[in-house]
């Protein structure tokens, strides 16, 4: 299983973190460890200070492809979820000063909450219209729309298979919007897509 991520995919966030608008879709990977295990809280890193939680809407792969025209793209997934992409933002910023990758910073273990819950597509109106959002400690703290998306969910799965080849049960996570910020011990993040909810972790 991959874990693909897309950054700088809503305006406003990449505004929020003073981040130059992409020409192309931004990749990065996390490794099938950065999952965050069922049940288990989510641990700060003692490496950073300032990890944050970025929501996200979840594609999960059901068919191998390669070059998948966009036209085609709806036939490679049934299945919507939610997930937090957490990154350890005082560490990304040492690693882009410096010009190096951000695996440290997005790729450690749990840094990918997965949601256990999955939406059939078909019960979606419109997957380019998708209310979801976070909660900390029940107050709204990320809210966004997948209609804001600057690439939507079949124009990425065709240019991420461009690159690499997509697998059964590979998850792209398609980006975050505005409203990011630093957790910490105690805090309780719960994620909606709609008004269902999808997961809720403990902040250790």
């Amino acid at each position: 299983m991959k874990i693909i991520c897309i950054g700088r995919n809503y305006t406003e966030h990449i505004s929020e973190l003073k981040n130059e608008k992409p020409e192309d879709p931004v990749i990065f990977m996390k490794p099938d460890t950065s999952v965050l295990l069922k049940k288990q809280p989510f641990f700060i890193p003692d490496f950073s200070e300032e990890v944050h939680h970025e929501v996200e809407v979840l594609v999960k792969i059901k068919k191998v492809g390669k070059h998948i025209q966009e036209k085609f793209a709806h036939k490679y997934y049934d299945e919507i979820g939610l997930g937090v992409d957490f990154t350890a933002r005082d560490l990304q910023q040492k690693l882009k000063e410096k010009g190096l990758p951000w695996e440290k910073a997005k790729a450690f273990d749990g840094a990918a909450v997965v949601g256990r819950k999955w939406i059939d597509k078909k019960s979606i109106e419109d997957l380019n219209d998708l209310n979801f959002s976070l909660q900390k400690n029940d107050e709204i703290v990320q809210k966004g729309n997948t209609s804001f998306m600057l690439w939507k969910i079949d124009e990425l799965i065709a240019y991420i298979s461009s690159f690499f080849t997509l697998k059964i049960g590979d998850i792209i996570f398609t980006g975050t919007p505005a409203g990011v910020g630093k957790v910490a011990a105690n805090d309780r993040l719960t994620g909606f897509i709609e008004e269902q909810q999808i997961f809720s972790i403990q902040i250790k």
